[in-house]
């Protein structure tokens, strides 16, 4: 039997009223939130295996919004069904072949489009989270108008050098409790970015955390992880304030 790779271990979650509202731009549909004020710096959310409509993706976007970016969380499945808590763990590896986090080139040049054009977005960072971590990775190899990235706990995939030579600022968080990444990658990512990457990046582990921590909304926090869960959050917004 296979450990639940993406499970939170946090139970039943809450509902959650969303501020943002949602867009249809070009081929895929998109969750927007604004702050109150004009802003020319915005912020992509790449959702993980539960999709763009999971609540705790949308409080993020919210969140972000609320520091001053306009902030949209595109659906990258494309109207795919995405992984749901009834699924069977064996199916995994198939689903993954139909959802693959180094295939969203082309709906985030869509959005970067979208985000310029009708937005008058002038700088743009990029956070993802779980198989979004691993999306964010990707991009910020490929897609120099990032500006900059943040991947949360996105399994790191190790196919080829080219994978450490990031094009703009990238911090990469992990939970020391993530049964799916271990601490022998981690400790590998950071010697190789050291080797091959002319940018800044940054790589932090929280203590006691487990896969997918960092996305909680607070009244499904548990005491004990909260300061991580705040810290993590602290950080990424941290990173993209002084970037984007």
């Amino acid at each position: 039997q296979m450990a639940d790779p993406f499970l939170y271990n946090t139970g039943e979650r809450s509902g959650y009223g969303c501020l943002g509202h949602e867009v249809q731009i070009e081929h895929i549909k998109a969750y927007v939130c604004r702050p109150s004020f004009f802003t020319d710096k915005a912020v992509i959310v790449i959702h993980d295996i539960f999709g763009w409509l999971f609540p705790d993706i949308r409080y993020i976007v919210d969140l972000i919004a609320g520091h001053g970016y306009i902030t949209i969380c595109p659906d990258f499945f494309k109207g795919k069904d995405p992984w749901k808590t009834t699924d069977h763990w064996h199916d995994f590896a198939d689903w993954m072949k139909e959802h693959d986090p180094m295939k969203v080139d082309r709906e985030a040049d869509v959005v970067l489009k979208y985000l310029k054009e009708q937005c008058g977005a002038k700088k743009i960072g990029i956070v993802g989270f779980s198989w979004g971590g691993m999306a964010v990775h990707h991009l910020m190899l490929k897609n120099p108008q990032l500006t900059a990235g943040v991947s949360l706990y996105g399994r790191i995939i190790r196919d080829s050098e080219e994978r450490y030579n990031l094009l703009n600022p990238t911090f990469f968080i992990f939970g020391e409790k993530d049964h799916t990444i271990s601490y022998d990658q981690i400790t590998l990512l950071e010697e190789k970015l050291k080797q091959y990457c002319k940018v800044a990046y940054k790589i932090k582990v929280y203590p006691g955390q487990v896969h997918g921590f960092a996305q909680l909304k607070p009244e499904d926090m548990k005491p004990d992880d909260k300061p991580y869960i705040e810290e993590a959050r602290k950080d990424m917004i941290d990173w993209i304030k002084t970037f984007v």
